[in-house]
């Protein structure tokens, strides 16, 4: 069923991450919207172009790094980032994950966008011209201990295609793996890896890697009907009006 899907994510490639299920509800019909909360110049640029490829429209807060706060800022910020959208679904961090995650900025934001849920839905910056909006369906991704999968095989090339041209991310990732991983181990995730000749060149092969196992695990490999799938756990009971496979 075709949705107006919202993903809240802090650093961009959060965009990629959840991109199967967001090309899946543009090819049914829906419309998908990603906000950012951070995200550096080179780094928008990329992600642009990643929503390009997944037909995500993109919008970015321009929260500073390191100065997320739960304060009346930057709450209205995301409130009318979901008054605009006014989505069905919003995708958004797992607070289970978030909470012992290193990056900085994680723990605030993700309390800021609980709140800003909640708010979005009351009388909160009713100055600002928006309607509220009712709390929409959440589903957290990469989630610590998921309750659902979304079948991602027709979309894994645009989902692929898409990590491809994050290229800021791969650098970093490429010099992160270079310095990290052991050689001998580094050639054995992949093959070659020492002939590559730049930290993106390295950074995309192991993505590719590391994407292809995380989501045939959660596909067919994890006793699943599909081949690749992105893992979520939605917030709350699911609601059925009769029972389905």
């Amino acid at each position: 069923m075709a949705e107006r899907v919202l993903l809240i994510g802090v650093y961009g490639m959060e965009l990629v991450e959840c991109g199967g299920a967001l090309a899946a509800n543009v090819a049914a019909g829906g419309e998908s919207f990603a906000t950012m909360m951070l995200c550096r110049e080179r780094m928008q640029s990329d992600v642009r172009k990643a929503g390009e490829v997944l037909g995500v429209e993109v919008d970015f807060l321009g929260f500073r790094n390191g100065h997320v706060a739960v304060d009346e800022e930057h709450k209205r910020a995301v409130v009318r980032a979901i008054r605009r959208v006014r989505p069905t679904i919003v995708i958004t961090q797992d607070p289970e994950h978030s909470l012992a995650d290193l990056d900085p900025d994680r723990r605030p934001a993700m309390t800021l966008i609980l709140e800003a849920l909640g708010l979005a839905s009351r009388e909160f910056a009713l100055d600002e011209g928006l309607d509220p909006h009712p709390v929409p369906t959440v589903y957290y991704m990469t989630p610590s201990h998921p309750n659902c999968v979304v079948n991602i095989a027709p979309f894994w090339d645009k989902k692929t295609a898409a990590m491809d041209v994050l290229e800021s991310q791969l650098e970093f990732s490429g010099r992160h793996w270079s310095e990290q991983l052991d050689p001998k181990d580094a050639e054995a995730l992949v093959p070659g890896f020492a002939e590559l000749d730049s930290d993106l060149a390295r950074g995309r092969a192991v993505h590719r890697a590391l994407d292809r196992a995380v989501h045939i695990y959660h596909g067919i490999g994890h006793h699943g009907h599909y081949a690749f799938a992105e893992a979520y756990r939605r917030e709350g009971d699911f609601h059925l009006p009769a029972l389905v496979r």
